[in-house]
């Protein structure tokens, strides 16, 4: 089919399709006929994170400002003909947005209707940077802005109080919209240089789910797409210390109730695979689900409410921390009880029936979540940059056994690599 490539999903029964185009973007398509709503995704394998890096056609290194990744998203929706890509999408009744994470940049939009009108929006202005002195300039205020409220986020706080005590070089660290002075540096030309860098369609990958018709996908990107020289880019990183700066930190902000960060910094020397991260994803789920001990005894001592308790695996390249997050009356003792699981689980072992249910909730979330194309999309995309695939996701949780967890916790939530951040009212 025009160069695709059937990739299937032997526990759903389903597959999906993906090629290199000869634009050199790789595409993804997985057409859901039922869906009422189709997505689509357009990323580029460039974050917040990426400040310092080097051309294979270039002899030194390039640094730019902090927060340009998150610049560069915002001024791409601007066109030389003065109609912003949100103008367009209105006209197809198109929900579009855009998103600059640590290690990532993506523009996407979901629709009922006109998804191939779209999807050439879509196509068409993520390849056309347009900015002028007068236009970079009017931004700087406008992110500035933006910059002030997440300063007075608590929610944003926690988290970067928590990655400053964990981190001391790697700039995961560091705000993804820069600060007020690093962004005053931004200039048309960065941008233009950052562009050709990181949105080289060999960087990129597009991902479209729902009702859609491949060969329909493709006549757009045979049409649209701009072939590109692929250019190697090395990001730079200085060297990050095994261990962490500080234990714990806080400050005050405006919340009711206090908001904690309990991370653990975890080795990053690589990219996570793919049963580890089942493997991890199911010994958080055993450890503190809704249907562990550790959780009751957590909720009936008015330690944690339901609606904000929760854990995450925090990765990348580079950095990567398993992150307990919620809001409690006393944060300290909340990280006190987890260290004291912890401690008991690597001494006693698992218990076997928790695992099992754990497993199998693990297991259920990820087959529903091939239900939502917005879930299969973003999941796709961020795969296939960590050099995954989500046809192995549901299979290598199948696969996961109790010894498996047990080495797991030889490896991550140490106690020397915690950090307790939080901000008190």
């Amino acid at each position: 089919m025009s160069g695709l490539q059937e990739v299937k999903i032997s526990c759903m029964g389903e597959s999906y399709l993906e090629m290199r185009h000869s634009s050199g973007l790789h595409i993804m398509i997985y057409p859901k006929p039922q869906s009422h709503t189709s997505y689509a995704v357009f990323g580029t394998n460039y974050g917040s994170i990426d400040n310092v890096f080097r051309r294979s056609d270039e002899a030194e290194p390039t640094r730019v400002p902090e927060g340009i990744a998150h610049y560069l998203e915002h001024k791409m929706f601007e066109n030389a003909d003065g109609v912003d890509a949100f103008a367009k999408y209105a006209k197809t009744g198109a929900n579009a947005n855009a998103y600059t994470s640590f290690d990532k940049t993506c523009y996407l939009f979901s629709c009922t209707d006109h998804v191939y009108e779209s999807l050439e929006i879509l196509l068409d202005f993520v390849q056309k940077p347009y900015f002028t002195e007068q236009t970079v300039q009017k931004e700087q205020g406008i992110i500035g802005q933006e910059i002030r409220m997440y300063e007075d986020d608590p929610g944003w706080r926690v988290l970067f109080n928590m990655l400053s005590a964990m981190y001391k070089n790697h700039p995961v660290k560091l705000d993804i919209a820069g600060t007020v002075e690093s962004i005053a540096k931004i200039t048309p030309e960065l941008l233009y240089e950052c562009h050709k860098t990181f949105y080289n369609l060999n960087n990129m990958v597009l991902c479209v789910v729902g009702n859609v018709e491949p060969q329909k996908v493709l006549a757009l990107c045979d049409k649209l797409l701009q072939p590109s020289q692929e250019v190697q880019v090395q990001r730079i990183f200085e060297p990050e210390p095994q261990g962490i700066l500080k234990n714990r930190v806080s400050e005050k902000g405006s919340v009711a109730v206090p908001v904690f960060y309990l991370g653990f910094k975890a080795p990053a020397e690589r990219r996570a695979s793919t049963p580890e991260l089942a493997q991890i994803e199911v010994l958080l789920e055993a450890l503190c689900g809704e249907s562990s001990p550790l959780f009751r005894r957590l909720l009936d001592a008015g330690l944690i409410n339901e609606s904000s308790f929760g854990n995450d695996y925090f990765e990348g390249p580079g950095y990567a921390a398993v992150v307990f997050s919620g809001e409690s009356k006393d944060p300290d003792a909340v990280a006190a009880e987890i260290q004291k699981e912890l401690a008991a689980v690597r001494k006693n072992g698992l218990d076997p029936a928790l695992f099992a249910d754990a497993k199998k909730s693990v297991y259920g979330q990820a087959v529903s979540g091939f239900n939502s194309v917005e879930n299969l999309a973003t999941s796709m995309l961020s795969a296939y940059f960590a050099g995954r695939s989500i046809a192995d996701d549901v299979e290598s949780i199948a696969q996961i056994t109790l010894q498996d967890l047990q080495e797991r916790l030889r490896v991550q939530m140490l106690p020397e690599n915690a950090v307790l951040s939080v901000i008190h009212p």
